[in-house]
């Protein structure tokens, strides 16, 4: 086991800083990349509830207990899948505006939380720091602190807070929607049909205008095209008035 001294005594390194195992004299060779692929693969068709060490190493062809050289827990292995994730979005185009680079960097990693959908329930559960999301982090950062009115870390700090938060949000509300409605088999045409009756009755009461608005006159609306609309909308207001600026605000 490799330690590291912090200020609560020694603690285990990081998965990403501690080096491979040796390579043993086995049919089946092994690295924590191969580990990690194998476990996104599995991930990506059970669910994290359906993610076991030993299933992964059936998968490998393995014992279990070989894949405890290179991970020593589940928290160490959902650590190197986020990791895995966080490489795919790393390879978004890079950008020389910084709108054009937060933009596409958001937009990669919508699409890779839609390829793997488990990779929303770990978005803002815990802190990701292996090295790809951390190179994630620093391109996103960096195009965000060349943008007008934040002058100041306080400002990158709450507007990159602010844009996080929408992503989880946003991401963990589409996938949830295909969730169930995959779960369910219920498309949006059988849920209308089925609860149609019932919300007609009570938007025919009266008592609730906007939500008749609402259902009556709103569009469906497009996933793709609202949550580029929504993130414009955020990267507009986050950008334009700082809250010193704000006059709005109340004092202290």
């Amino acid at each position: 086991m490799y330690l590291m001294d912090t200020p609560y005594g020694s603690a285990p390194s990081p998965v990403w800083e501690r080096p491979e195992p040796q390579p043993r004299a086995a049919p089946v060779p092994l690295s924590r990349a191969k580990i990690a692929a194998t476990a996104v693969h599995l991930a990506d068709s059970q669910g994290l509830d359906g993610l076991s060490i030993r299933k992964i190493a059936k998968e490998l062809g393995v014992g279990p207990m070989r894949l405890y050289d290179y991970v020593t827990n589940r928290s160490e292995l959902l650590d190197l899948m986020v990791d895995a994730v966080y490489a795919e979005i790393a390879e978004a185009a890079p950008q020389s505006e910084w709108r054009a680079a937060v933009l596409a960097v958001v937009h990669r990693t919508r699409a890779a939380a839609l390829d793997h959908e488990w990779f929303a329930d770990l978005l803002g559960a815990r802190p990701h720091l292996g090295p790809h999301a951390l190179a994630v982090g620093e391109s996103t950062a960096a195009a965000l602190s060349q943008a007008p009115g934040l002058h100041d870390v306080d400002a990158l700090q709450r507007a990159l807070g602010v844009l996080n938060a929408f992503l989880v949000g946003a991401l963990r509300a589409e996938i949830t929607e295909r969730q169930v409605a995959r779960a369910t088999g219920t498309d949006e045409s059988e849920w209308q049909s089925a609860l149609g009756p019932y919300l007609t009755r009570m938007l025919e009461t009266g008592r609730y205008p906007t939500v008749s608005r609402l259902v009556h006159d709103g569009a469906h609306l497009d996933a793709a095209e609202t949550f580029h609309h929504n993130l414009t909308t955020i990267l507009d207001g986050i950008t334009t008035t700082s809250p010193r600026e704000n006059p709005n605000l109340p004092p202290g």
